[in-house]
């Protein structure tokens, strides 16, 4: 690692402990069908890519749950809580990293394909866990995929990063658990490094 001054954080299995499928899962049991039918469901109509790059508000992601799935007597609160089930926890060592890392002056961001109700809840998670009450005393700025309207791994995501921080690629660090997201930065330029469990960021920080 060369010059780093900026360090760009990935949300899930970076910061927060995830478990993706447990979503398709519980939506399965809410509306008793079979999984398979669901995750068909789900990936063929890109509803949770359609939520994730803005396509879709809350309310409208909401609705579209229960027309596809044929519940439309199912209340927000059931839904959101389905969707958010695929959240764990949050290791207070990783936001003690983070904390030390803007103490020693780095500029730090959160890059995230990710949804509004899981910023909520993630900021419930991370106030319940740390006392912090939102990701957004963590980080100069946080950079959400529905805001954006782009995922990683796009290049634009990447280059919407550089340029509306005001950062070079060549000074910053990715840290991402996907392994394409990572490719992609390192393709614009971005040093990077890529999250594998079990190591987590405590560890592939230690010596900055």
């Amino acid at each position: 690692m060369k010059a780093i001054k900026n360090i760009i954080f990935d949300l899930g299995d970076v910061i927060i402990n995830i478990d993706v499928p447990r979503a398709a899962q519980s939506f399965a049991e809410l509306s008793q069908l079979p999984l398979e039918d669901v995750q068909r469901l789900i990936q063929h109509n890109e509803v949770f890519k359609k939520f994730e790059t803005g396509q879709l508000s809350a309310p409208d992601f909401r609705n579209y749950i229960r027309e596809l799935l044929a519940h439309p007597e199912w209340t927000d609160a059931q839904i959101d809580e389905a969707w958010n089930s695929l959240l764990l926890d949050i290791p207070p060592q990783r936001v003690e990293t983070i904390v030390a890392l803007a103490q020693k002056g780095y500029r730090l961001f959160l890059l995230s394909n990710t949804s509004s109700i899981h910023v909520e809840e993630v900021n419930r998670i991370l106030h319940r866990t740390t006392g912090i009450p939102k990701l957004d005393a963590l980080f100069e700025k946080l950079f959400l995929s529905y805001e954006m309207g782009v995922m990683k791994p796009h290049h634009d995501i990447y280059h919407g990063v550089l340029a509306d921080a005001g950062i070079l690629p060549h000074e910053s660090l990715f840290l991402d658990d996907n392994a394409d997201n990572i490719r992609a930065a390192g393709e614009v330029g971005i040093q990077t490094i890529h999250v594998q469990k079990p190591t987590s960021i405590v560890e592939y920080l230690k010596d900055f």
